[in-house]
């Protein structure tokens, strides 16, 4: 009974709290978790000074300033495939790109998604989209890889921070 307890306690601890039952669970969880790591991507890249933005942990990997591009090139695609809505033009950038350029790129990206997501719902999620390499997708596949390329990249952008000794944004103390 004690396992009970406690897993009650931890559900009711949880940012959303749930009634019985959710008319669109998926988009509902998608769009809290988008919320936070919009708040926590924008901040962590904020984090990094501007001449830190050619870093890269070794030869191999990818300067720290591609990794902006990266996520907010991934945030037009997976959103505008989630929510059904074309992806908006945007400049072309270069990983070489100032930091206040990709930082501001980076936001209107996830601008983007929070617009795109504000009124999609489960409905679509059966459909067919293309996802890489053409290959046909259900829509879900898009929520959950946007989901999933957040968390990925977040934990990418906190350990390019730490190798400069710097926090990321949740390891930094409550203010």
């Amino acid at each position: 009974m004690k396992i009970v307890t406690l897993l009650a306690a931890l559900l009711a601890s949880t940012s959303l709290a749930f009634p019985q039952q959710i008319k669109n669970p998926v988009s509902t969880v998608v769009k809290d978790i988008l919320a936070r790591q919009h708040k926590n991507l924008v901040a962590a890249v904020e984090e990094m000074p501007g001449d830190k933005f050619s870093f890269r942990p070794t030869p191999l990997q990818e300067p720290f300033g591609h990794l902006v591009l990266h996520i907010t090139e991934a945030n037009y695609l997976f959103c505008s495939k989630a929510g059904d809505v074309a992806a908006p033009k945007t400049e072309e950038l270069q990983d070489t790109d100032s930091k206040e350029k990709l930082v501001a790129a980076l936001k209107a990206s996830f601008d983007f998604c929070e617009t795109s997501l504000a009124k999609a719902d489960d409905s679509k999620l059966g459909d067919t989209i293309e996802g890489f390499g053409g290959k046909q997708q259900p829509r879900a596949w898009a929520w959950i890889a946007a989901v999933a390329n957040w968390s990925d990249h977040y934990g990418a952008t906190a350990m390019y921070l730490r190798l400069n000794g710097l926090l990321p944004p949740t390891a930094q103390p409550k203010k």
